[in-house]
């Protein structure tokens, strides 16, 4: 049974270790250096109650992370919130994210967001099954747009509507 609960400074060596994990195996994000601990504290300190940064914790260990992340500045987006996942590489495929995910839309929704938006690496079919699993939508496909490996990738882009007009 995981716990779910809202990160603290504390647990940044841990997110740290599993954000580097994703951008070491490639395929969920298009980041290629890894992180230093003053970024990720930098990054950490940017989110605000609003912007929710959750853990997962299996016992005493961290074993995956979800975060809502601004989407635009523009306050015509404010009810827009973006979607950061990650899961130990040991952890993935065991449920980890699905409750991070239920957990995290909860969180948007009682932050009064109106969705939440996410691009993801066409490649992380994965991720896909779990966005597809919590009802998300492909909005659709950026074409090549960003390198990876020196490769072009493409991107897709998904969104869910968290309240009914």
């Amino acid at each position: 049974m995981l716990t779910l609960r809202p990160a603290t400074i504390a647990d940044l060596p841990a997110i740290e270790l599993i954000y580097n994990q994703g951008i070491e195996d490639g395929i969920a994000t298009l980041e290629h250096a890894p992180k230093t601990a003053a970024e990720m504290r930098a990054w950490f300190d940017g989110h605000g109650k609003r912007y929710v940064v959750m853990a997962a914790l299996d016992g005493d260990e961290l074993v995956g992370w979800a975060s809502l992340n601004r989407y635009s500045h523009r306050c015509a987006h404010d009810g827009v919130a973006d979607l950061s996942i990650y899961v130990r590489r040991d952890k993935r495929g065991l449920g980890v994210g699905r409750q991070l995910m239920a957990a995290l839309e909860h969180a948007a929704a009682a932050a009064s967001f109106h969705k939440i938006v996410l691009f993801a690496l066409t490649a992380n079919e994965a991720g896909r099954r779990l966005y597809d699993s919590r009802g998300f939508r492909e909005v659709g496909v950026f074409q090549e747009q960003g390198k990876l490996n020196g490769d072009f990738v493409d991107v897709l882009i998904m969104e869910k509507l968290l309240k009914k007009r």
